[in-house]
């Protein structure tokens, strides 16, 4: 009897080491949105300059700098759009894997919402 008991004591220790390890990807993943909302914050602060001193410059004096500045600001834009999506996604996969072991660990299940 005392092996069953030591059985059920290492499956939750087991779930609970899962429980952990997810909550410490669904971290990482919360970093990478932040990394992604800087890289998001970037170009909106070039631009905002660029606006701002707009009445200094003539455009077309110019385009040869505000092309490119214009595609690295797109490729920044859709770079941290990435990093959110993909931040968002992975943060849902864990929210799910860990309803399921809530779900299967009964004695778990108070301690997680």
């Amino acid at each position: 009897m005392a092996d069953l008991a030591n059985i059920g004591n290492d499956t939750d220790s087991i779930a609970i080491g899962e429980v952990q390890l997810l909550l410490s990807e669904k971290r990482t993943s919360l970093a990478v949105m932040r990394t992604g909302i800087a890289v998001l914050a970037l170009p909106l602060s070039v631009l905002s300059v660029l606006v701002a001193t707009s009445r200094y410059y003539d455009v077309g004096e110019v385009l040869y700098l505000v092309v490119p500045l214009g595609a690295l600001t797109l490729a920044l834009v859709i770079f941290g759009s990435y990093l959110i999506v993909h931040a968002i996604g992975h943060m849902r996969r864990y929210d799910r894997l860990i309803l399921k072991i809530k779900s299967e660990h009964s004695i778990i299940a108070e301690y997680i919402d």
